[in-house]
């Protein structure tokens, strides 16, 4: 039979307070209640879940089985609610601003320029989301959203950020030993199955090339192709500049220098509707395109 809903959110706080003290008289003391209303409460949890947490004694209480498994989860979930309003609200004085990406630009290209983000706002407090999976982007809760592809109309306005630039990368051994491209076809060529852009046209670019005896895996993202690049397992394709972090930290070296081409799809920042963006959207989007820009060959 499914359990039904706890009721009441102070039930787990007070099990968790008489955990913490091994006495309901110190939990009692630890919340400001009186040591009967923590045993009733207790009771009442023990009775909704039908299951015994505590073991008890002359004066303290330890806790069941049931009750030591339980509580790991408790606790977590007390954190998480804590974290979270402490983060939303406990911002002394600033503004919060979410931001979605999806995970190779959160990772590799955003994450490293934030602290200097944060050093020319620090009143602005910027939590950021991965984006797993196309359909996250209709996640509600984010007020921007930074997408890969041509972006939904739906969801309103948007500004081009940067395209990529593909080229193969691999373990610097592997790389060494490719001269040519036709090298390439010796070794297993890692697949992302999700991007137009990819191996394929990549090796098209190259006259008389033959695929029939290719060998390629497939991956779902850009991160977890360079992971397998890295350890020997095939070639990989970077996708500058999204994934240029990470192909540093894996140290994975551009199998032929130069033997690249542009992809046909770009990174877009999302939004609603610009004249509705808060002021800490706006500023994070300026400075967003700002950063993106300074990239760019010319700019």
């Amino acid at each position: 039979m499914p359990i039904r809903r706890i009721p009441s959110l102070n039930w787990l706080r007070v099990f968790e307070a008489a955990a913490r003290a091994e006495s309901f008289t110190g939990a009692a003391r630890i919340l400001n209640m009186s040591a009967a209303a923590v045993s009733q409460q207790i009771k009442a949890l023990e009775g909704h879940l039908d299951t015994k947490l505590f073991e008890r004694g002359a004066r303290t209480v330890c806790l069941s089985e049931a009750g030591s498994a339980f509580l790991p989860v408790v606790r977590q979930s007390l954190m998480s609610v804590e974290t979270m309003a402490a983060s939303l609200f406990g911002h002394a004085g600033g503004a919060t601003l979410t931001v979605q990406a999806t995970v190779i630009f959160a990772t590799s290209w955003l994450a490293p320029r934030l602290p200097a983000f944060e050093a020319a706002h620090p009143d602005i407090q910027l939590h950021v989301m991965g984006a797993y999976h196309d359909t996250d982007i209709n996640r509600i809760g984010p007020d921007l959203h930074v997408v890969f592809g041509m972006p939904p109309g739906s969801l309103g306005d948007s500004d081009v950020l940067f395209g990529e630039t593909l080229f193969p990368v691999a373990r610097p051994d592997i790389a060494a030993a490719i001269a040519k491209p036709e090298d390439l076809l010796n070794h297993r060529m890692i697949e992302i199955s999700t991007h137009r852009t990819s191996w394929l046209q990549l090796l098209q670019a190259v006259p008389d090339m033959e695929l029939a005896h290719a060998k390629f895996c497939f991956a779902d993202s850009t991160g977890i192709s360079l992971a397998m690049a890295a350890a020997g397992y095939g070639i990989a394709l970077a996708r500058a500049p999204a994934s240029d972090v990470d192909v540093e930290h894996y140290g994975l070296q551009p199998c032929l220098p130069g033997f690249q081409i542009e992809g046909t799809e770009a990174y877009h920042l999302v939004y609603g509707n610009e004249t509705l963006l808060s002021a800490q959207a706006k500023c994070f989007r300026h400075w967003l395109l700002e950063e993106a820009a300074a990239g760019q060959p010319g700019r």
